[in-house]
């Protein structure tokens, strides 16, 4: 199975030694996503919901940029600063991911890179590989 490394030039500057996205056989897997503006301006802080959405934006750009889509999300990985912020990321969640739920795995981190409030990471289908 060859593995391929996906930058997405529509998604946030990567913050270290690792790639966007890699691509192996069907299967992508989509690095984890912070509150980061996607112009390359640094941090997008807010309440849980506003930073939610930044990186649900983030993961969505990825994976259109790599030919997949949100849809095709099988496994999600979502790390909170505070567990207690975890009905509210839940309400945001279900915007980008309505209906067919992808399996989850939620936990509470001991800290997040820059005091983020949430990271989420993907793992998805590409259509016609």
């Amino acid at each position: 199975m060859d593995k391929r490394c996906i930058f997405s030039p529509n998604g946030a500057p990567a913050a270290g030694p690792y790639s966007h996205a890699v691509a192996a056989g069907n299967l992508l897997f989509v690095s984890g996503q912070v509150s980061v503006a996607r112009d390359g301006s640094g941090p997008v802080r807010g309440t849980i919901q506003e930073e939610a959405r930044q990186v649900l934006g983030n993961l969505k750009v990825i994976l259109d940029d790599a030919g997949s889509g949100m849809e095709h999300v099988v496994k999600v990985t979502a790390f909170l600063a505070d567990m207690s912020h975890f009905a509210a990321f839940n309400e945001v969640y279900k915007e980008f991911f309505p209906a067919e739920f992808p399996a989850r795995t939620c936990v509470q981190a001991g800290r997040l890179p820059l005091d983020f409030l949430v990271e989420v990471e993907a793992v998805a289908v590409l259509p016609g590989a």
